[in-house]
């Protein structure tokens, strides 16, 4: 629920207890002054400092104790009409006595028009009180108001006439506004205040703001965000990948409308190990200018029953509210893996992953790599779940070379000084990460002989490596056969 109308509907149908999860208390407290006032009844506030507080139109002045059982046993014997607001009630739910005492008051809430709200920004409510209690979810700033707020605080925060944000340029204004996005109105305060005095506002503010947002929404550590991303240039071949990825990325990002097409999704890569399944997830998010989270499912998994489940929700919440953003789910197979004997757990992670996957609204496009096709339920597999599924498969000659010379140059050596073609003869069958694997071997092997690194350094190592491909030839050519007819080759 986000209407103020929605709060006023929950009170009037005389729901004994209203629950409201939010840091944003000020905001709360406003809805509640404007309900009391359409609803014509008091509304009262109550914490541990200051007892319970008349703040409606009509202010009275109570004796009311600190004491969470006393305060609780005041308004029970009351039997006054009221909205009573209690701020960080959670340490109190679960004594008996308190539990009772509101348990007394639901029965009669009806009768004398009583409202409890419980306003704190996490609440773990006993089963006896769950029957008597609704929820109220506060709404979160759209773009409009966020860029509202942005400019407030600038033109509070900086001298007259100083309008910072205004001559930001529209592409940085929009993706600014769009990394506040699911952020509570003091969050998008908190951090706006910190870019204040920056001379340029560039795209490495949005990378702060990313950084920040992350840090404020993590709570179980279950997402990681990953600060080193990639860009297309980083990788070798992967040539129809990059070219369906470029093709999506505007609408992406909203910024244009093709009638008819949905937002991408997300995309299943297949493939060899160490062939670049990883450094393309990180591409993706490199190259469109957006956040990646990666989900860990070694943090995932706890021996609590139901904790791994909720972790998982947790999880894909936090990935909504981060949008626009690139979530990655390394090695899907070894999380979701039904055929573990772990009491079902991996199949209700599997179905929490395929409700969300079906119902998901927000902007946050899934790139799941795997290496184990056997490994992965059909459940996942089937039309429509992805976007597409690719295999990325061996590089051949020519990708080879791109990624011979995209190691060599990054370790500041010239291509000019090797021969790719009887190197990249030399490392068939390898994969990427192989064969950077034989550039840095090579410059250690360099070090204990002339110091140069040379051609001849470079196909000795490559001559030492027996690659996965010939290692596990059958899983290998297994896979390479299954991928064939059923993906899109990404090269």
């Amino acid at each position: 629920m986000y209407d103020p109308k929605d709060l006023i509907t929950l009170i009037k149908s005389h729901t004994p207890i209203i629950v409201v999860e939010t840091t944003d208390e000020l905001r709360v407290l406003d809805l509640l002054h404007y309900a009391s006032d359409v609803l014509k009844m008091r509304l009262l506030k109550w914490s541990v400092v200051a007892g319970l507080v008349n703040i409606g139109a009509q202010r009275e002045t109570y004796q009311s104790s600190l004491e969470p059982t006393e305060m609780l046993r005041e308004i029970w014997n009351m039997k006054n009409s009221g909205i009573y607001v209690l701020l960080d009630f959670h340490p109190y739910i679960s004594d008996a006595r308190n539990i009772r005492l509101l348990k007394e008051i639901a029965l009669t809430a009806g009768r004398y028009r009583q409202t409890i709200i419980l306003l704190s920004q996490k609440i773990e409510l006993p089963p006896e009180l769950m029957v008597y209690t609704g929820k109220f979810e506060l709404a979160l700033p759209d773009e409009k108001m966020i860029q509202s707020i942005v400019e407030n605080v600038l033109k509070k925060r900086l001298p007259s006439g100083n309008n910072q944000f205004s001559a930001v340029s529209p592409e940085i204004k929009k993706l600014i506004v769009k990394n506040l996005c699911g952020l509570s109105i003091p969050e998008i305060e908190r951090i706006t205040q910190r870019f204040i005095n920056i001379p340029d506002i560039t795209r490495e503010v949005i990378a702060d703001i990313a950084k920040s947002k992350y840090m404020i929404l993590n709570k179980d550590s279950v997402l990681s965000f990953e600060y080193e991303t990639a860009d297309f240039d980083d990788i070798g071949g992967l040539t129809k990948l990059k070219q369906w990825l470029q093709k999506r990325r505007a609408i992406f990002l909203k910024e244009k409308k093709i009638q008819g097409s949905d937002v991408p999704k997300g995309i299943l890569l297949l493939g060899v190990q160490g062939s670049g399944k990883s450094l393309a997830a990180k591409a993706v998010a490199g190259a469109w200018g957006i956040p990646l989270l990666r989900l860990d499912f070694g943090a995932l998994y706890d021996k609590y029953i139901g904790e791994t489940e909720r972790r998982t929700r947790e999880a894909f919440k936090m990935s909504d509210r981060m949008a626009p953003c690139v979530l990655w789910m390394d090695e899907i197979e070894k999380g979701i893996a039904t055929e573990n004997s772990d009491s079902g757990v991996s199949h209700r992670v599997l179905s929490t992953l395929l409700t969300w996957m079906a119902e998901r609204k927000s902007c946050v496009f899934l790139v799941a790599t795997a290496n184990d096709i056997q490994s992965l339920p059909a459940e996942l597999m089937r039309k429509g779940r992805f976007d597409e599924i690719f295999f990325v498969d061996l590089p051949d000659t020519n990708i080879r070379k791109e990624i011979l010379t995209i190691h060599l140059e990054k370790r500041g050596m010239s291509v000019k000084d090797f021969d790719l073609d009887k190197l990249a003869h030399a490392c068939e069958g390898f994969s990427g990460a192989e064969i950077e694997q034989s550039v840095v071997s090579a410059l250690y092997a360099m070090s204990t002989e002339s110091g140069i690194l040379t051609n001849d350094i470079l196909l000795q190592e490559m001559k030492a490596t027996k690659p996965l491909s010939i290692v596990m030839a059958e899983n290998v050519a297994s896979l390479r056969e299954w991928a064939k007819d059923r993906t899109v080759l990404a090269n």
